[in-house]
């Protein structure tokens, strides 16, 4: 089926830029007092999320948008290569760079990013790819099962080793997604369900401080000055802005109570600032996102559009409610980024990206 092509998703796209254009205003809040504190002026983050984030994710968004999706169907297996190997370098004592205990960056002189944000959507091109090619065989244990679980392995191994937990989650929920919607046997599914139960259990063994996490959900008051002293300044930001919030600018969790203000943690700053009305409003236009995004999926001209489509939206959606249930205390905290609003210019640039790719499929609907 070869449709003509008309005009992109014009609703999309407003939402798109409606949620840069309040990121980039909540980020220039938030990070006021740390960027203070951490460089001697209020808006060094927010400047290095305009150049390294927004300005990148620009270029990657036209080119998304200008590129005809087919071909990342024709190099989907190089970029499934590339993002492999720059999981690997992330061990590399030349490219690697650690911050604490975790080591997800690559730094090449002034360019540093995470290659597990790369990672999500590479694989989603790939995946989408490979459910299209087996179409027939999805069912198959031997053709369908076995290479999906090898390659989701792979992955998983590398970006656990980082260690990488949150985003690991993100990436496996994603291709859990799309191999259901490819028309995955339930039995299938459930196996990986099941093992992925049993690894989630020995990677909170291993590190105590993901059994802590656990622990702070389970009951908040165990150790407020402890384990539980993020999720306990994240209710009490998000119970003090109340309906309206205090006003834009007046947070007082920013001030050095809430952990990562700019990062995992800024849905609560939005909340404090802008009160029920502000987190409403984006819980809003992510739920327009995904009802614009699914669309799209849906009225997608062949088996490869609707699944890299529905992946892309899936992770947006996802990780967006993630982020939002963890730090009201709804689910564990997990510490992946609020897509399009929390710091970070390898999150932006690519969420950008692939609703380049995505409005570049609305082109195409049928």
């Amino acid at each position: 089926m070869n449709p003509k092509k008309h005009h992109y998703d014009t609703i999309l796209l407003c939402i798109i830029f409606i949620l840069v254009i309040f990121g980039i205003i909540v980020l220039s809040s938030a990070s006021v007092v740390i960027s203070n504190e951490n460089f001697g002026e209020p808006y060094y983050y927010l400047k290095h999320q305009l150049l390294n984030g927004l300005a990148v994710g620009l270029a990657l968004f036209y080119a998304g948008f200008k590129i005809d999706y087919k071909f990342w169907r024709k190099i989907s297996l190089p970029l499934l290569i590339l993002s492999i190997v720059l999981l690997l370098m992330v061990f590399s004592d030349n490219f690697g760079f650690s911050r604490g205990l975790a080591t997800r960056w690559l730094n090449f002189r002034s360019l540093m990013f995470q290659p597990a944000e790369i990672v999500k959507l590479f694989f989603i091109f790939y995946l989408a790819a490979l459910f299209e090619k087996k179409r027939k065989n999805v069912k198959d244990f031997y053709k369908g099962f076995i290479p999906f679980i090898i390659i989701l392995g792979v992955i998983g191994i590398l970006v656990a080793a980082q260690p990488d937990i949150g985003t690991l989650g993100v990436i496996v929920a994603i291709s859990l997604a799309i191999y259901f919607v490819a028309g995955a046997s339930i039995r299938h599914l459930f196996l990986i369900c099941l093992t992925g139960a049993a690894v989630l259990f020995a990677l909170v063994k291993m590190a105590p401080y993901r059994m802590n996490r656990f622990l702070a959900f389970i009951n908040p008051e165990i150790d407020p000055r402890g384990i539980s002293y993020q999720i306990n300044q994240a209710l009490i930001a998000i119970g003090a802005g109340g309906f309206w919030g205090l006003g834009y600018g007046y947070s007082q969790q920013k001030i050095f109570y809430l952990p990562e203000v700019i990062g995992d943690s800024i849905f609560a700053i939005i909340a404090e600032e802008l009160g029920f009305i502000g987190g409403a409003i984006i819980v809003l236009l992510f739920m327009l996102l995904a009802l614009r995004g699914f669309k799209i999926a849906k009225h997608a001209p062949n088996k490869f559009a609707e699944l890299t489509a529905f992946g892309i939206t899936f992770w947006i959606i996802f990780q967006a409610f993630i982020n939002m249930a963890s730090i009201s205390g709804i689910v564990p905290l997990t510490g992946i980024p609020l897509p399009f609003i929390s710091y970070g210019g390898t999150s932006l640039a690519l969420s950008l990206f692939s609703m380049g790719v995505l409005l570049n499929i609305s082109k195409h609907t049928i």
